[in-house]
């Protein structure tokens, strides 16, 4: 398998369940595997409107709109033809949402926070960034979404192990609890992924219809 290939597999597709509501991210991989035992269809969007597609229709749709792929597109090549990767699919069958609760790690820390230290507000690249208990653990602060923020090496040292108050520091921003993976967030600020925030934008779906 060639690189582009296998960079192609490992693109995001958000995953729906069958009421439209978005519970998952996962590869393009498993998304191809989940149209080939056809317990899920692609959903393709184009002008704020979006049509449902089995894999062997999504196929023929692919080789028919090859010539006209956005910049943005990937494709992964088959014996036959090449497969456009769907940006979103939805379950037949599922219609609940995933009881378990965000995952408590670095990295959706980090997606919470935006790779922003939430003292001075500046981005960083997460190899310039750490974890600051805001209550510092020495005071009894423990490792929770509450209490964990994104920090640049500069903020760290001036803070210490003191209360942001005590430091003369402020958050830019009160730590919580993500309700959903805070990935998909980063994610649709991508033009790549653009297409999500059609099922993303909780206001679309929840308002109530007159």
């Amino acid at each position: 398998m060639s690189a582009v290939a296998a960079c192609a597999l490992d693109a995001s597709v958000l995953v729906l369940n069958k009421l439209y509501m978005p519970i998952h991210i996962v590869s393009a991989r498993r998304a191809f595997a989940l149209l080939c035992r056809e317990v899920a269809e692609v959903l393709f969007v184009e002008d704020d409107r979006f049509e449902a597609y089995d894999f062997e229709s999504w196929c023929e749709l692919s080789a028919l709109r090859d010539s006209m792929a956005d910049d943005d597109d990937d494709y992964v090549q088959t014996v036959r033809i090449e497969v456009r990767v769907p940006r979103i699919v939805r379950l037949l069958l599922y219609d609940r949402l995933p009881a378990r609760a965000v995952k408590f790690n670095r990295r959706n820390i980090y997606a919470r926070d935006d790779s922003r230290c939430q003292y001075c507000g500046k981005r960083f690249h997460t190899s310039e960034l750490s974890l600051d208990h805001v209550v510092p653990r020495s005071r009894g602060g423990g490792s929770t979404w509450s209490n964990l923020v994104c920090c640049c090496v500069a903020c760290n040292t001036r803070k210490g192990g003191r209360l942001p108050v005590e430091a003369h520091m402020h958050l830019i921003r009160k730590p919580f609890k993500p309700r959903r993976s805070p990935l998909i967030r980063l994610r649709i600020r991508n033009d790549k992924y653009r297409t999500w925030r059609h099922f993303v934008d909780e206001a679309y779906w929840n308002v109530e219809l007159k």
